[in-house]
């Protein structure tokens, strides 16, 4: 049954991507909230199509942590799951992605659109400025910014791996960072069709307020997403 579930999820997001896509495109011509709008809209159709069809339920911890104005999630990047899952869960999300990710006909429209903050992980030096550029640009909307410290999917349990960017952002963008641990690599594994039934835990822990060194940051940072990951996951 496992087997099955997670092929028809996988038939029917992707159809269901598809279709979002190509409806959606009045959109790409609307105000950014509006698509933002809508795009929270598709993340909770996700959600409920995977809780109908895949048996994965969810679980919210300390969501009363995250700000409603701007602020940055650090957190455990584990699956595609949260990618899409995110959005849900927050009022005006911008996340950072793989400036690849941006040339993708149609759903790069979208990405831009959103104004998502790509990030070119080969760039170095240049592509860090670019990055704190869009994030201080997000700020000023008022937006919370999502960046996953580790720079890619990590499988459950793997030994912490964390890149300068997030702690680069926190020490420019002057607002609180609310890290974030999660099991979503245990039901919806990296690299892995199928689909394994429970409930996927995210828990938020508390804000970590501005104006600590880039060493504090980066201790606490990485102590919490990594405590909140093991609480939420039994590891």
């Amino acid at each position: 049954m496992i087997f099955i579930r997670s092929l028809v999820f996988q038939i029917i997001f992707y159809a269901g991507l598809i279709v979002f896509l190509i409806f959606g495109l009045p959109f790409l011509f609307t105000t950014r909230k509006a698509a933002i709008a809508a795009l929270k809209v598709w993340s909770r159709s996700f959600l409920w199509m995977l809780k109908t069809i895949a048996r994965i339920d969810l679980e919210i911890i300390g969501k009363e942590h995250i700000p409603h104005d701007a602020c940055l999630l650090v957190g455990k990047h584990q699956s595609l799951w949260e990618t899409f899952a995110l959005f849900s869960m927050l009022d005006d999300p911008a996340i950072v992605l793989k400036r690849e990710l941006m040339f993708i006909p149609v759903l790069g429209w979208f990405a831009i659109k959103f104004e998502m903050i790509p990030v070119d992980r080969g760039a170095g030096v240049k592509a860090l400025k670019k990055l704190i550029a869009s994030a201080q640009k997000a700020v000023a909307q008022n937006r919370q910014i999502i960046i996953f410290p580790e720079g890619t999917r990590k499988e459950p349990g793997a030994k912490p791996d964390y890149k300068p960017g997030a702690a680069a952002l926190y020490l420019r963008l002057s607002v609180p960072a609310v890290p974030f641990g999660l099991n979503s690599g245990e039901l919806w594994p990296r690299r892995s069709f199928l689909k394994y039934p429970g409930t996927i835990r995210v828990k938020f822990s508390a804000p970590i307020p501005p104006g600590l060194t880039r060493r504090e940051f980066s201790r606490r940072m990485q102590h919490d997403i990594e405590t909140a990951t093991r609480e939420v996951s039994g590891q």
